[in-house]
């Protein structure tokens, strides 16, 4: 009889098990198939960007880039990429879900098709945006000897119209915004590529694809022995389509200062530091160099230097060490651009926002808005500083890091998708909550908002109510909806904290198997 009723109870155990597993196996498929089609998606439209996208590129005689001519409408194009940005939230929500059931994913098969995505949108024309032109026109400007925080594009556009026609007319008249490190990238690849915008962009869109690949090597290899934490982080960066066409399809520098920078907080390394903990000096200065290095690429980033000043609050020779090492980046190359430069890191607050999804906006008093945004920022990162809960002391910095870039990410009034990055490159090496789910719909939002990233608007007129309606309308309400919920969570310490080890507890018990969503 007891053997009967251990043999019955094993039945129900295995039945239960396999009941169990199937939903994980069918978010793992839905995921792959929501991931995978957005990035194809993605890829075509990059491969034909010529027939839809302006300004015009002349390509080179033998790539890369690479190009294909199909004769794709505008149209075509862009209810593509609204469809691919909306196939991309389904297949990383999916997938995130997963994870949070215990599924473990198939790590290798999601690095090589991040791999071939990458590699497929670093060799192909820049698409989603005009930025990368921008790049190369500063590094064209330095290449002739002209200094870019003073000339602007129209230098270039004068002067060299063989390479300046392909330099957009929207943004011509405006200085570099980007820092000295930023304009180091362009310069050297404005020298490879000599003649040929089609080049340039190339070599600038290579070193960012590098550097996106830089970042999900570091998180492969910092959460290894994590297997939940490990899926989620390549979900939300590494074979991310949103983020897949904003940094790389697009060749937005980003990539680079958030390489730069999160490998400046994972530098610090150790335990949190208190009483009896003294971090090692030379990683201070290792993690203030490099995130030194990533403010030099784009101001934004100098919010991990005060993430990491945050970190090192009770260790003063660390905190000494960390500011020189940041010091020793940050004063050469700004010394090397002169004054324009350091006054150009106020210019950022100045802009017109025609290319983003307010595009059609001009920020009346500016400075007052400026004003009202920095209390804002300032109050925002308290209260997260204060309600977010602790994250893995074994990383200190990461904490205030979040806090830092979530707090600036959704009160700054001047925002685009690729901005996102910032968030998520230290988002992932913090405990799962209910945050992964609002910054992948504010990115979602945003990106839709900003497809198909020509700055004109989308290339037919039957649109242009609809893409209004995104730009005006849509992604403004859901950017303000994700504030308000974020400020919500943090009132009422509503986070939903997933416990990673519950999970792989409650997978255990129930059965699901190391590669359940392969």
């Amino acid at each position: 009889m007891t053997d009967s009723v251990r043999l019955t109870q094993q039945v129900q155990i295995s039945a239960s098990t396999a009941a169990q597993g199937r939903p994980v196996r069918l978010l793992g498929w839905l995921s792959g198939v929501g991931i995978g089609g957005a990035i194809l998606i993605m890829v075509g439209a990059a491969l034909v960007r010529e027939d839809w996208m302006t300004p015009r590129i002349a390509m080179p005689a033998t790539g890369p880039p690479f190009e294909l001519h199909a004769h794709v409408s505008g149209r075509l194009a862009s209810q593509a990429l609204w469809l691919a940005a909306v196939l991309a939230l389904g297949g990383v929500a999916a997938g995130l879900v997963a994870a949070r059931r215990g599924a473990r994913g198939p790590i290798r098969l999601i690095l090589v098709a991040a791999a071939v995505a990458v590699l497929a949108l670093t060799v192909l024309p820049p698409a989603g945006s005009t930025d990368a032109l921008d790049y190369a026109a500063y590094g064209r400007l330095v290449l002739a000897g002209d200094n870019p925080y003073v000339a602007t594009p129209l230098l270039v556009r004068l002067t060299d119209p063989a390479f300046g026609i392909s330099i957009p007319a929207l943004w011509q008249h405006q200085v570099s915004l980007y820092g000295p490190a930023a304009t180091i990238e362009q310069y050297l690849a404005a020298k490879l590529g000599g003649n040929s915008m089609a080049r340039v962009v190339f070599w600038l869109k290579l070193w960012n694809a590098a550097a996106f690949g830089v970042v999900a090597l570091a998180l492969d290899r910092v959460l290894r022995f994590r297997p939940a934490a490990r899926l989620r982080a390549h979900l939300l960066w590494t074979i991310n389509p949103l983020l897949l066409w904003d940094l790389v399809a697009a060749g937005h520098l980003d990539a680079a200062a958030a390489a730069a920078g999160i490998l400046g907080l994972l530098a610090l390394g150790g335990p949190p530091t208190g009483a009896g903990h003294r971090p090692q000096l030379w990683r201070a200065v290792a993690a203030g160099a490099l995130v030194g290095l990533a403010a030099a690429v784009k101001i934004d980033y100098a919010l991990f230097g005060i993430a990491l000043a945050w970190a090192l609050r009770r260790s003063m020779p660390a905190l000494a060490a960390a500011t020189a090492g940041a010091l020793a980046v940050v004063g050469p190359t700004y010394a090397w651009l002169g004054k324009p430069a350091i006054l150009g890191l106020f210019a950022r607050t100045d802009q017109t926002t025609q290319d983003s999804f307010f595009r059609t906006v001009q920020l009346n008093g500016w400075k007052y808005l400026v004003i009202l945004a920095v209390g804002l920022f300032i109050g925002m990162a308290a209260l997260l500083l204060w309600r977010l809960p602790p994250g893995d002391g074994r990383r200190p910095a990461v904490r205030p890091a979040v806090a830092m870039s979530l707090a600036w990410l959704i009160v700054w009034p001047y925002q685009l998708p690729w901005y996102d990055a910032m968030i998520i490159c230290v988002l992932v090496l913090y405990p799962a909550t209910r945050l992964d789910w609002l910054v992948l719909v504010r990115l979602c939002a945003a990106t839709i908002a900003n497809m198909p990233g020509d700055v004109a608007g989308v290339p037919v007129r039957s649109l242009a109510s609809f893409d209004r309606y995104l730009v005006q309308g849509f992604a403004p309400t859901v950017l303000l909806a994700v504030a308000v919920l974020v400020v919500l969570l943090a009132v009422a310490r509503a986070w939903g904290v997933h416990r990673e080890q519950a999970g792989q507890r409650a997978a255990r018990s129930a059965g699901v198997p190391a590669r359940a969503a392969e």
